[in-house]
């Protein structure tokens, strides 16, 4: 298995804070969150609805501004960025995945799935390779058969694991998922998580924002946060010698002693 963690850092995180003014009252969302995510690791960030689990996300992923602090981005300080620059390092270095699958209605699975890298500035190859790309990548998730289809012609699970093409056709350093599987029914969203593990597995580092324990202790680490602090982590990486279900049942115990 590929997955040996190795000790770069793609996200340090340090002392970061993100306050709202609602009715001229301060609400802090985040306080003084610390962590560093290492190359080849999948992270899930648990925690009761409203902790601040999905504002971390798009604060550490620049598509939220930060209060204080500092979040380095494969050894870029990403609040030092320009609005370009940062559009186009999540365009070309990370891939974003999120509970609505937002496709464009006006094009098929296959273009919906190629616009990123054709919008991307890096020289990255001919329209046909990038096209080769997109189909090799839905080939890989079991989903070339509806390459032409509009987006209202195939299932919930076919949609994501689409959205997840997309994410991955300019090669991102980091995955950013919010919820992934929070519109799908059981069956679909565990073959999403299928995908999501094995790409993990072939080297592509995922931060997920999941409220699913199954989901969960599929990652290779879980960080529990409550009212904007990570209270506890959890290494979880994958043994080969336990099974998925034992891995599952020493997360909700965790989980459970934190007041999950």
């Amino acid at each position: 298995m590929s997955n040996n963690l190795t000790h770069k850092n793609i996200l340090e995180v340090k002392d970061l804070c993100k306050t709202f003014i609602l009715n001229k009252r301060q609400n802090n969302v985040l306080k003084n969150v610390n962590f560093t995510v290492n190359e080849g690791e999948m992270v899930a960030i648990m925690g009761p609805s409203g902790s601040g689990k999905s504002t971390l996300l798009y604060s550490i992923s620049g598509m939220d501004d930060i209060t204080s602090g500092t979040v380095m981005f494969d050894d870029r300080d990403i609040a030092k960025l320009s609005k370009n620059e940062l559009a186009a390092l999540r365009l070309d270095e990370m891939g974003f995945i999120f509970q609505q699958m937002y496709m464009m209605k006006n094009l098929t699975i296959l273009d919906n799935i190629v616009l990123p890298a054709m919008q991307s500035k890096k020289d990255d190859g001919s329209k046909k390779d990038k096209i080769e790309r997109a189909e090799e990548l839905m080939r890989k998730l079991g989903i070339i058969e509806v390459a032409d289809n509009d987006i209202n012609e195939v299932s919930g699970g076919q949609l994501q694991r689409a959205c997840i093409c997309r994410s991955m056709i300019n090669k991102p350093k980091l995955l950013f998922a919010d919820e992934p599987t929070g519109a799908l029914n059981r069956t679909s969203s565990m073959e999403v998580m299928e995908e999501l593990v094995k790409l993990n597995n072939e080297g592509t580092t995922i931060m997920m924002v999941t409220h699913d324990a199954r989901v969960a202790s599929l990652c290779t680490r879980v960080m529990y946060i409550v009212d904007g602090n990570i209270k506890g982590e959890f290494d979880n990486r994958r043994d080969p010698a336990v099974s998925d279900k034992e891995r599952e049942r020493k997360l909700n115990n965790w989980l459970m002693e934190l007041g999950w």
